[in-house]
């Protein structure tokens, strides 16, 4: 009971630090303080810093899981679409520090890069671009629309929102109450874009 409560209490305390400093930043003395935790609990649950950090990398990046999902579907390509609007909206408010995990991965990668983001964002990218091709191949969508340049514009979109929005303060209302209206407002940019 005490190794399992022990367990938790650091990956409670260390979330929102590695969030906020990186791997790099958080040192294995205030872990352990933070937690209230012996420092040597670190070592004994998961190997020492580096696979704590994995550990908690795994846990923020199983949101992804849900795009294995929707690739199974047989559904148009505007309701794939939507579901991984949904999806990613959801996730989002689920992992409140998710963003700033992905950002820090993305601009300065950990060797977890390779083995966790990486995999996590490229079946992202296969699903949207099947979903391209197919719609295209459907006559549902634009042939002219390049399937890799469309998926990365549509995880784009939603991703590059949520990254902006808190520095978006006061210009755009980003409370969950507003993720009907969200997802609204993305799917009306996917059909018809933005020239009236």
């Amino acid at each position: 009971m005490v190794r399992t409560d022990s367990r938790s209490r650091i990956l409670a305390a260390a979330t929102p630090m590695f969030a906020r400093h990186g791997l790099n930043g958080v040192n294995v003395r205030s872990l352990a303080s933070a937690a209230g935790v012996n420092l040597s609990m670190i070592s004994y649950h998961f190997g020492g810093k580096e696979g704590l950090y994995t550990e908690i990398l795994k846990e923020q990046f199983k949101g992804f899981r849900y795009i294995d999902d929707i690739g199974k579907r047989d559904l148009p390509p505007l309701q794939i679409f939507e579901l991984y609007i949904r999806g990613t909206i959801r996730r989002y408010r689920e992992n409140p520090y998710l963003l700033r995990y992905y950002v820090s991965e993305l601009t300065n990668p950990t060797p977890c890069f390779k083995k966790i983001v990486r995999p996590a964002v490229q079946s992202v990218l296969k699903v949207l671009r099947k979903t391209i091709e197919k719609g295209k191949y459907q006559s549902r969508l634009r042939k002219t629309l390049n399937p890799a340049d469309g998926a990365l514009a549509l995880a784009g979109m939603i991703n590059f929102y949520f990254l902006v929005a808190p520095a978006a303060e006061g210009f755009v209302d980003d409370l969950p109450r507003r993720d009907e209206e969200l997802v609204e407002h993305f799917m009306d940019i996917l059909k018809t874009g933005i020239v009236g």
